[in-house]
């Protein structure tokens, strides 16, 4: 699914963002740690090429990122991600349900029953609550606006959920509820995750993999497999 090779890219940070090698395959569940919100950000604009490393290689599905030729090529790359992020924007005015259907259509005022009947399944399936479903995006607590994000990323049914710093902001009995409902999520639908987190409990609970990066080398170490770590490539 994805493969990084001597990665490097400057975001205008401390020091560039490096990843040494890092392999997701099918079913891979791999959280990293050791990535602050800007390194994150360039992680995933990175994976989903919509940035291109200054070193190194990323191969998405098969496909290296530097290789992709338009714009076009770049969507059929991309909607294979489904991306839980703050920076994906709700329409706080809209209700919820409005803001789910929106991966569908730009016809939401009113919704019809064909799009509710579309929206629905995907709103149980995160277990965002019923009663929230009506109500301004805007006004439903950070718990549920986080499941409204997961479950836009799930609408098109990619086969690689990507994670941004989802549980940010959360309490920690939050934080483990929408882990259970992640890790449910990404095995029956039998896809790939990557959770850039900075909750390690958060981490442990999504993924059955947790890596944490070394800033200076960009080696991905598993602190669970002994003193030293072990190096994943």
């Amino acid at each position: 699914m994805l493969v990084l090779t001597g990665v490097s890219k400057d975001y205008h940070g401390l020091r560039p963002l490096r990843v040494e090698a890092l392999t997701l395959g099918a079913g891979d569940r791999t959280a990293l740690v050791g990535l602050d919100q800007p390194m994150a950000e360039t992680f995933v604009n990175l994976v989903t090429g919509a940035t291109l490393p200054e070193h190194g290689e990323i191969v998405a599905f098969g496909q290296s990122t530097a290789s992709i030729a338009d714009s076009a090529a770049w969507l059929a790359v991309v909607d294979r991600f489904g991306i839980v992020s703050a920076r994906a924007v709700l329409l706080e005015a809209l209700s919820v349900e409005q803001n789910l259907a929106m991966s569908f259509t730009l016809d939401i005022e009113p919704l019809s029953d064909e799009v509710r009947a579309r929206v629905a399944p995907l709103a149980r399936e995160v277990e965002l609550p019923e009663a929230a479903w009506a109500r301004p995006a805007g006004e439903v607590g950070e718990a549920d606006r986080v499941r409204v994000r997961l479950a836009r990323a799930l609408a098109l049914e990619p086969d690689v959920l990507v994670l941004e710093h989802a549980s940010a902001g959360l309490a920690a009995p939050e934080a483990a509820a929408l882990a259970a409902s992640i890790r449910a999520v990404v095995s029956r639908r039998r896809i790939a995750l990557v959770a850039v987190t900075a909750d390690r409990e958060f981490a442990a609970a999504v993924a059955t993999r947790v890596l944490t990066l070394e800033p200076a080398t960009g080696r991905l170490v598993d602190r669970r497999a002994g003193l030293f770590g072990r190096l994943f490539s």
